[in-house]
């Protein structure tokens, strides 16, 4: 994204105000000579945030700013924006896990041991198959059906936005466990967070609302 000085950034402004308008009449409007404006207009028009067309003057190029907008959110940073996990013990039972879904409203558990370490994710789905059928959800452990490491797809504080939607895209599931490697340690992570991808669109929303 191009760094526009201040007179830029006026020309933009009265461009939208006031479009399409001519040269000479943003030029008028700053106190300027048309020679003075012309590498501004050229540089505007040359990054696309304006358009010219002949006879008829500068216009501002609002599918310019709402790709620039677009850049701006997806390399937002996952730190910014992740969640508190929702976490249950490895010895946790389905059921008691069931409770703790409904009651914190989420799609899914992050399961850690002794030293909270990711240990494995369980999703809605998971628990309601383990309940088709089963009358002894009081004594099956989550541990028992949880996803485990190395197979669970996970994201770290660093990567933006884009990367954590292509990655619950392609891996079609709703959420990530934010983790942070621990040293030595292969497989092995500190769990941080999570981001879903209702924190994404809720985050996207507010970008467009203030922006």
């Amino acid at each position: 994204m191009i760094k526009l000085s201040k007179r830029q950034d006026e020309i933009l402004e009265i461009v939208k105000q006031n479009g399409p308008i001519t040269g000479k009449d943003i030029a008028e409007k700053l106190s300027l000579t048309r020679a003075a404006l012309r590498p501004d207009l050229a540089i505007l028009t040359m990054s696309g945030n304006l358009e010219a067309r002949p006879r008829v003057g500068y216009y501002f190029n609002e599918s310019y700013e709402s790709k620039q907008q677009a850049k701006k959110f997806i390399l937002q940073k996952v730190k910014d924006y992740k969640a508190l996990p929702v976490v249950v013990e490895k010895s946790t039972s389905v059921y008691d896990a069931i409770v703790q879904l409904f009651l914190e409203d989420v799609g899914t558990l992050y399961i850690v041991d002794s030293k909270g370490h990711l240990a494995g994710v369980v999703s809605r789905k998971d628990l309601l198959r383990a309940s088709l059928g089963n009358h002894n959800l009081h004594e099956l452990p989550v541990s028992v059906i949880m996803t485990r490491m190395p197979n669970i797809m996970t994201i770290n504080p660093e990567e933006t936005l884009l990367e954590a939607a292509k990655k619950m895209i392609h891996n079609h599931i709703d959420s990530l466990p934010v983790v942070k490697e621990v040293d030595g340690q292969k497989n092995t992570y500190l769990l941080l967070g999570r981001i879903t991808k209702t924190t994404i669109t809720r985050a996207y929303l507010e970008m467009m609302e203030n922006k």
